[in-house]
């Protein structure tokens, strides 16, 4: 038996009408990465933004700086930082995979405004494709997903009132 992986819809629809969304992402692996942020993109879209900002940066590293300076200077309700690391033969992998989940992670924390973690960690090509949604069978985009979290998370952080004052 194989489990269906994916995120679950919400027991209400969830509208991102009045919403300002920003969107990190990569340079690296473009392919991978374009496939993501347009699937984001249009899900964002789907749920009501009309308000989605866009910074592209170099790789996966520089994703939590990027978040952080994009909070601070445009007053984002979320943030969507995406990217894809593939294990190549030598341990870059690894160390760039734990800096840049434990850096997103800190700048939502830091700041409380929601960061999602659209990086994708995988050990081959294929099941880079194959999560962007690019492979012949249709694969499974992750972006749409990314960006329901987001939108969810944006209503709970407005609701808590946790934001702090700047980045």
């Amino acid at each position: 038996m194989s489990v269906v992986k994916g995120l679950k819809a919400a027991a209400e629809p969830v509208s991102g009408a009045g919403l300002r969304v920003g969107i990190c992402y990569t340079r690296w692996n473009d392919e991978v990465i374009e496939g993501l942020r347009s699937g984001c993109v249009a899900e964002l879209k789907k749920m009501g933004v009309e308000d989605i900002v866009e910074k592209q940066v170099a790789g996966a590293y520089e994703l939590p700086f990027a978040a952080k300076c994009m909070i601070a200077s445009t007053e984002v309700d979320a943030v969507v930082c995406i990217g894809c690391l593939i294990k190549g033969s030598t341990m870059h992998f690894e160390y760039i995979c734990e800096a840049t989940s434990q850096g997103i992670m800190r700048v939502g924390l830091d700041t409380g405004v929601p960061v999602i973690f659209g990086v994708l960690t995988c050990l081959t090509d294929e099941q880079a494709l194959y999560r962007a949604g690019l492979t012949e069978d249709g694969g499974h985009n992750h972006g749409p997903e990314w960006a329901t979290t987001a939108v969810e998370m944006a209503i709970m952080g407005k609701e808590s009132g946790v934001r702090t004052k700047k980045a």
